[in-house]
This record gives structure tokens, sequence and C-alpha cells, in this order.
């Protein structure tokens, strides 16, 4: 049964908890936030670091990414939170980094330079959230047709679209 006194949130407590974790030592500059719940560690890094941040993990053993997915947090801000779901084999574990990006400024640095596999994950986060990945070879829409107005999983799109 799940006990939530065991979920640990701050980076200080979360390396406390797991002082091995190569995820936590190559982040140790670049990590704003940590939570270790449920066994799943989930580290926050600023977005202007995310770069240096999957550069780190992948450095320290976390070779492969599963997944780029978004949140929209509407009306709270930040409103997106960008969401890198990164496992390594000979670990056998997994990590999730996160990267907070206000509404008015929802941009973030691409990662396909580290992971080429980011590529279609990073158009699609950016056909149906609008988030904008900077340097992205090909930031085109993936799922929506090219003259489609706006984007469809932000919580303020109209439940039928606009008319």
């Amino acid at each position: 049964m799940y006990d939530p006194a065991t979920a640990v949130k701050g980076i200080q407590a979360v390396s406390e908890a797991l002082p091995d974790n190569p995820a936590l030592k190559a982040l140790a500059g670049v990590a704003t936030d940590a939570k270790y719940d449920r066994a799943e560690l989930t580290i926050t890094v600023a977005r202007e670091n995310i770069i240096a941040a999957t550069q780190a993990v992948q450095a320290a053993g976390y070779i492969f990414l599963e997944d780029v997915t978004a949140v929209d947090w509407y009306p709270s801000e930040p409103r997106f939170q960008i969401t890198y779901h990164i496992l390594s084999h000979a670990l056998k574990a997994r990590i999730r980094l996160i990267a907070l990006l206000d509404s008015g400024d929802a941009a973030i640095d691409s990662i396909v330079g580290v992971w080429p596999s980011a590529n279609f994950y990073e158009r699609e986060v950016f056909d149906l959230f609008g988030v904008h990945f900077g340097g992205h070879p090909n930031l085109t829409r993936i799922m929506m047709p090219e003259d489609w107005q706006g984007h469809p999983l932000r919580k303020d799109y109209p439940v039928e679209g606009y008319r």
C-alpha cells in the first residue's frame, strides 16, 4: 500500500534518500527541484539548462529517450510543463526531467542534437500545445493540417474548435 510519508521532495532530501543515484549526481549543478515518490525520480531543471541536463544524464548512463510530452496547467503560471522520460537499461532505472514554461514565452531549446529521436516528439508538442523548440531542424505540424488554427490540447482551446 502507498504511504505518502515515503514521498521525498527537494533536491537535498532526494539526494539524501538516493545518495548513489547517477542522475542526481550528474544534475547537481542544473537541478532546481527533485521529487522521489512511488519509486519514480522527477528532476526539475530550468529551461535554459535543458540541453546541459540531457547531456549530463546521457553521460550518466541514461541513454534512451522514451518520450517528450507536455502538460497545460492553464490558468496557472508557469503554464506549460515539458516532460522528458529517460531510461537507463544498464541501471534498470527511469528518470523524468521537467522544465516549466510561462504562457508568454512558451519556448525551450530542442534536444534533437542530444537525442535525434526527440524530433517527432517535439513536433507533436509544438503542433498540439504550441510550444516552440528553438534549433529544431524541421519544426512543422505533424498531426494537424498546416492551415489549422490554434493548438487543440491547450486547455483554453474551444471544445468545438474555432468557428
